[in-house]
């Protein structure tokens, strides 16, 4: 009995990490398994019995691959438009000393601290009293002042711990500021900038209740799961969700290969 006390203290830490480890991906196991079921009826919540047919034809429920291709594009272009502004936004911060430099802050990290449905109403309060038709292009604007603040603070972060001896070396090498900044400044701000872009992918890709504001007539993915949960969620979604999950931690091993090689060369 003292040996296993002894051994669940040594690893008690390691217990934990995998504790919550499974506790995250269990979903995701669920999801996959029952993505191969064959349900009786409507509702995709009871195990039948086997089959692949909802993966042979991913696209076989109407408007589900086009929502997703939707909720892609507008998940595509927001990371592009967050991910620019985010970096300018966050070098400015870092690296600029202005008025009103604590109130920009504050501003830029409110979204990530109030409420989505806050920030959702005002966003269709504006639009509205603007006389703006809802759709694809409010989705993608709302969308980029939501991802807007999660790029500042990733890229921020990476420029604050930068070195800026590395700067004045590449200076004093006679490198003009465009060339200081794209061999040198940008490369070591590109993890973080990296970061950023990926998690306003995820963010955008998977938004609902800014989306639901925002959105008019328009169906995004997130919102076709949505209204297809209230008279059952076919298979498909099943298949949609275990594809992304895999991309995502494909993407993820794939980064830290990379990160391992480079440590070693």
């Amino acid at each position: 009995m003292r040996a296993l006390t002894q051994w669940l203290r040594r690893n008690l830490v390691a217990i934990a990490g995998l504790a919550t480890l499974a506790y995250l991906i269990v979903p995701n196991v669920v999801v996959l398994v029952f993505s191969f079921n064959k349900p009786n009826g409507r509702f995709n919540y009871t195990w039948q019995r086997f089959s692949t047919e909802a993966w042979t034809d991913p696209c076989g429920v109407a408007d589900l691959c086009g929502s997703l291709a939707l909720s892609l594009e507008i998940a595509l272009w927001a990371t592009l438009g967050a991910t620019v502004l985010g970096t300018l936004i966050a070098f400015a911060l870092a690296r600029h000393r202005f008025r009103a430099r604590g109130a920009v802050s504050s501003l830029i990290f409110l979204p990530m601290a109030m409420p989505e449905v806050v920030m959702a109403a005002s966003l269709a309060t504006l639009f509205l009293n603007m006389g703006v038709d809802f759709g694809f292009w409010t989705i993608l604007i709302a969308h980029i002042m939501f991802c807007l603040s999660f790029v500042v603070t990733a890229v921020k972060a990476r420029v604050l711990s930068m070195d800026p001896r590395l700067e004045q070396a590449a200076q004093d090498l006679y490198a003009s500021p465009a060339q200081t900044f794209l061999r040198v400044t940008l490369p070591i701000a590109a993890p973080g900038i990296a970061a950023g872009a990926l998690l306003s992918f995820a963010l955008s890709f998977d938004d609902f209740i800014i989306t639901n504001f925002n959105a008019g007539s328009t169906v995004t993915f997130p919102m076709f799961v949505w209204g297809s949960a209230q008279r059952g969620t076919p298979v498909q979604v099943n298949v949609i969700g275990t594809a992304m999950f895999a991309i995502a931690v494909l993407c993820v091993l794939v980064g830290q290969l990379a990160g391992s090689r480079r440590k070693k060369s």
